[in-house]
């Protein structure tokens, strides 16, 4: 018997067709896997059976839930089933957080909401959920406040909320997608223990293969508001019928990318050297007359990059990886070591020379918050000449950078929202170009992307690269993403390289027990899964 059966789900935005035809069924207690590219209408299925889909929406079918068709319900119904029987986490747990109230009130709100609980009773329930999810509260006060947290402890907190009512069905919407890959592994154990324990069904919307791989007992794939195949995760991720799957397949592969021989420069010195960095932080006093603690975040690191050489640096989310770009960047000053960057070195702020700062530019995880969204592309992608003094053919020259990341010049005149998320980071990309640096910083660069716009992505970094003669320093937590595009990797754990060496050789014979456990809790796809029956078709 389904606990949610989904019948011909249509839904159009003013007019333009969303959804065509959506079909499937989820049981009590299973975790039902939903995949596609970003624009597939994973997210927008979800929203249209919340009722949330955007203003101008009109939906259409049957969606019947414990005996009541979603799409028919009122609002005053519906409101009453979100939270309550229904709940929903979201990517970004900070678009559902308010920055404004402690975790503690965000938790309780839902209990307040739907049942007759007491201020008090509310919040003895959100502290036991909190600790169900892995916030103890001798660790996690209630008091505390979304910033407080790091991505995976705030992911959490929404799963709290989410999951206090203990609902019967569950809808998580790429939840894990900006995490690193140990945090990912804790909140996907922690979901399926969720559903395991509560007898709650889940619905696991992802762009990632391997992650519903270990998770979904069935899954559907879906392409442009379509589901195209269906059917039991082992099966179809061997028969793998249609095209589109196929293509879904291809583009998680994490073989290495051609990359030609890296032409050596002579002289043999390295583009950036860095040398016993140290970058601390001082923290709250724990008392009113105690001394302030201080937070190594970078200690004692050092790396070099060669002229045109492509260099990953993984870790945890805060291991200090960003802390140690924002140092080379000259955004943050170190308490010792130093940082040259041909040969010259690197001073933070505006002691920094603007024609060594044009040597260095950075591509950011979300395109979208790097951008100005009241400026048009031509402007954002031209912001690098205050650093070069702006040429006469500066209008040309935005033109080729756009088309040479794969955009229209004629996309000079819109403004950034009017693009999907790859094409805001093809974006970033030209703005980095544009005054032609020797380095490229990637910070997760390419995280938040579904597999198909992020293999696009990849690829032009390596023409890129090859064409300019550009060096990367490319941090992700994605072990595959580093595999694909790096020559060396560095491994960084509380401040520390704790191992480096060729990305190969790393990857396939770690020999850090950190290295280790970050290769272990990578999904993967099993081993007999990844060749295809028709493989012939491929």
């Amino acid at each position: 018997m389904s606990l949610l059966a989904v019948r011909d789900l249509t839904l159009a935005i003013r007019g333009a067709r969303v959804l065509a035809g959506v079909d499937f069924d989820i049981a009590a207690g299973e975790v039902f896997g939903l995949v596609g590219e970003s624009g597939s209408g994973k997210s927008m299925t979800a929203l249209a059976l919340m009722g949330l889909a955007p203003q101008g929406a009109r939906a259409a079918g049957r969606a019947d839930f414990a005996g009541r068709n979603l799409l028919a319900l009122p609002e005053r119904a519906l409101t009453g089933l979100r939270g309550n029987e229904i709940g929903m986490i979201f990517q970004e747990p900070m678009t559902a957080l308010n920055p404004m109230k402690t975790i503690g009130d965000q938790v309780a709100e839902t209990l307040l909401i739907h049942r007759a609980a007491t201020r008090a009773g509310a919040r003895a329930i959100a502290r036991e959920t909190l600790a169900r999810v892995g916030l103890p509260g001798d660790r996690f006060a209630l008091s505390l406040y979304p910033h407080e947290l790091s991505g995976g402890q705030r992911q959490r907190v929404a799963i709290a909320m989410a999951t206090a009512l203990r609902p019967k069905l569950l809808i998580a919407d790429e939840p894990t997608t900006a995490l690193d890959v140990t945090t990912q592994a804790q909140i996907l154990d922690l979901l399926r223990g969720l559903a395991r324990d509560e007898g709650m069904a889940l619905m696991l919307i992802t762009h990632d293969l391997a992650v519903v791989a270990g998770m979904a007992a069935r899954v559907a794939v879906m392409q442009a508001g379509r589901i195209v195949e269906r059917g039991a995760t082992a099966a179809l991720f061997r028969t793998r019928a249609h095209d589109y799957t196929r293509r879904l397949f291809a583009a998680s592969e994490h073989r290495p990318l051609r990359r030609p021989a890296r032409p050596r420069q002579k002289g043999g010195g390295a583009l950036l050297s860095v040398e016993g960095a140290v970058r601390e932080y001082r923290l709250p006093r724990p008392g009113a007359f105690a001394p302030h603690p201080r937070l190594r975040a970078v200690d004692a690191v050092s790396l070099t990059i060669d002229p045109g050489e492509s260099v990953g640096l993984v870790g945890e989310s805060g291991c200090g990886k960003s802390t140690l770009s924002r140092a080379i960047l000259g955004l943050d000053p170190l308490q010792a070591g130093v940082i040259r960057l041909d040969g010259r070195q690197v001073t933070p702020g505006h002691t920094m020379p603007p024609q060594m700062r044009a040597k260095m530019q950075v591509v950011f995880q979300d395109p979208y918050g790097s951008f100005n969204p009241r400026h048009r592309v031509e402007r954002l992608v031209s912001e690098p000449f205050h650093l070069t003094g702006r040429p006469r053919d500066a209008r040309a020259r935005v033109a080729a950078a756009l088309e040479e990341v794969g955009l229209q010049a004629d996309d000079m005149a819109k403004y950034i929202h009017e693009f999907s998320g790859g094409q805001r980071q093809r974006i970033a990309i030209a703005r980095a170009l544009i005054i032609r640096p020797a380095l490229i910083i990637l910070d997760e660069a390419v995280s938040a992307l579904d597999v198909r716009v992020r293999a696009q992505v990849l690829d032009l970094l390596v023409a890129l690269q090859a064409s300019h003669g550009l060096a990367y320093l490319f941090i992700s937590h994605d072990l595959g993403v580093v595999r694909k595009v790096t020559d060396r990797v560095l491994v960084m754990q509380a401040g520390r390289i704790v191992e480096q060496g060729a990305t190969e050789a790393v990857l396939t014979r770690p020999e850090h027990p950190h290295t280790r456990a970050l290769i272990a809790a990578t999904p993967t796809i099993p081993a007999d899964w990844k060749e295809p029956a028709n493989a012939a078709q491929t």
